[in-house]
């Protein structure tokens, strides 16, 4: 298959790791159960294989609240285990999309937590905030995806951060430049380690 345009026709396997298979008898599915089960995808003539977010989170939305990603959160493993779960599907000529969901953070990501401290942070603007209208209310009537206000109110900055998921879920400014080049530099982390593209998740919510 060419590889440059390798994802034309191919058939891709999505594989929702923590339900897939649990190589640790911890009752959650992890990178070692892929590797255990990477012949068995190969046998199903597929020729990619799409990952579900494995990276570190505190896990409110199952891994789609990403807290690093660049590194692995423990119950799936560690990059170890992935560096030889890629190993192994590529000596089996299977390529790894990973799923990255560029459109908002966990507030557990060092840039959230440095954007809400104050409004002079380096961070200030990496994320979507606004003043409230008049009386306190939210600026527009928006609604999140999982029900009420896409709006949220943080006392340390005493505004509004949106939120089209849950309010643990603040959605990055991808009208800021340097927001840009970090969520770029992530993609070349992951193109570096080895993998063959992405599924972006929540690429409509992108604020830019």
């Amino acid at each position: 298959m060419a590889q440059k345009q390798w994802y034309k026709g191919a058939v891709i396997y999505q594989v929702y790791p923590r339900s897939f298979q649990d190589s640790n008898n911890d009752g959650i599915g992890d990178l070692k159960g892929i590797i255990n089960r990477i012949d068995y995808i190969k046998s199903l003539g597929v020729d990619a294989i799409w990952i579900s977010p494995f990276f570190q989170s505190p896990m409110r939305d199952y891994g789609y609240d990403v807290s690093d990603y660049r590194a692995i959160d423990p119950i799936f493993g560690d990059i170890d285990d992935f560096d030889t779960m890629l190993a192994s599907a590529h000596k089996l000529g299977l390529l790894i999309m990973v799923d990255l969901v560029l459109s908002h953070t966990s507030n557990q990501h060092p840039w959230f937590i440095k954007s809400h401290a104050d409004r002079s942070n380096p961070k200030n603007d990496w994320y979507v905030w606004a003043d409230a209208k008049a009386g306190g209310t939210p600026p527009n009537n928006w609604l999140a995806i999982f029900s009420g206000s896409a709006w949220h109110w943080d006392a340390a900055r005493e505004q509004y951060f949106l939120h089209n998921f849950l309010t643990s879920h603040p959605d990055l400014n991808v009208h800021n430049l340097e927001v840009q080049d970090a969520l770029l530099d992530v993609a070349r982390f992951w193109l570096d380690k080895g993998v063959e593209g992405f599924h972006l998740d929540t690429i409509n919510f992108l604020h830019a």
